[in-house]
């Protein structure tokens, strides 16, 4: 019986939100569109930032790079939830489920690092102006991307690796998408191990990125109070609020998911935290840093112009 129960269970059910008709047409329109406006706003700014030449900076570097893992994350879970609100089963496979955790992992550790990066380049930028170019030069740059890209990929083989030593018998998923916790719940073997190790490299990241961006930002903030111009601490300011704000949503809810201690309930809360980060983080990461960037809204402007005097040529 144990045998046949490993076998069948090569394939799970996600469950969703709902499992009304009317409702899930109503969800594949809601969350088609906000697919789309990830889509279009994450790889539109990557487009921008690698045609226009001022952009080429530290500082827009991550910023692609992160609109890139945003739209990694976004296609990873949003395709299958789509098709499963149309769907009758809502299947997916095992191999799926794997390939759909890895790619989410991937995506939100390197965002984890990214983040950081960032950071620190604001820190360099705001405490030492004057050494910004010899500080963040564009080989550190590229380290700190690579770096981050390296990190995402090993954290997340080292957690599909993990799932290689569980069989399942359950085939129910209680989400709409393959995250580990409602996986392990399935497992016929104790997954404690799976969810340590996922907790300590989770923490671990986590615990890391977050104290250099605390740091940067206590000698961040240090110096903004430390000068005398309006003008300069607002200015100053501007440039980090977006960062800040983006970071405090992001950390916030890998935090409430990943790191904090099982009461038994995680499906309750679990659902609508994960629509925050995989949907609603990538949908307003691109707004949040470009709607208030005059650099960002100006190369927009240069390019709408330019291509206008091509097409009237």
């Amino acid at each position: 019986m144990t045998e046949e129960n490993h076998s069948m269970a090569t394939e799970f059910i996600l469950t969703g939100f709902t499992d009304e008709p009317e409702l899930k047409h109503l969800l594949f329109v809601v969350f088609f569109v906000i697919y789309l406006v990830i889509m279009v706003g994450n790889l539109g700014l990557v487009a921008l930032i690698y045609m226009e030449r001022r952009l080429h900076t530290p500082m827009y570097i991550f910023l692609g790079n992160l609109a890139l893992m945003d739209s990694c994350c976004s296609c990873a879970v949003t395709p299958k939830m789509l098709e499963n609100f149309i769907s009758k089963d809502g299947m997916i496979s095992l191999y799926e489920c794997m390939a759909q955790f890895y790619f989410f992992c991937f995506a939100e550790t390197t965002d984890c690092f990214l983040l950081a990066a960032m950071a620190y380049d604001r820190y360099v930028a705001i405490c030492s102006p004057l050494q910004y170019h010899t500080r963040m030069s564009k080989k550190l740059c590229v380290q700190l991307t690579t770096g981050a890209h390296i990190a995402g990929n090993l954290h997340s083989v080292i957690q599909v690796g993990l799932l290689f030593r569980l069989t399942f018998c359950g085939y129910q998923i209680s989400h709409f998408f393959c995250d580990m916790f409602p996986l392990y719940k399935l497992s016929c073997v104790d997954p404690y191990i799976n969810a340590l190790m996922l907790r300590l490299f989770s923490g671990a990241v986590l615990s890391f990125t977050i104290t250099i961006v605390l740091i940067s930002y206590f000698y961040i903030l240090f110096t903004i109070f430390k000068m005398k111009s309006k003008e300069g601490k607002g200015k100053a300011l501007s440039t980090c609020a977006s960062h800040f704000l983006s970071v405090s949503i992001f950390y916030g809810s890998l935090l409430f998911v990943y790191v904090q201690p099982s009461s038994g309930k995680e499906e309750d809360k679990d659902i609508p935290v994960a629509i925050f980060y995989t949907q609603v983080i990538p949908l307003l990461n691109p707004f949040i840093y470009s709607l208030r960037n005059k650099e960002v809204i100006n190369a927009v402007k240069r390019i709408v112009k330019k291509k206008s005097q091509n097409i009237l040529k």
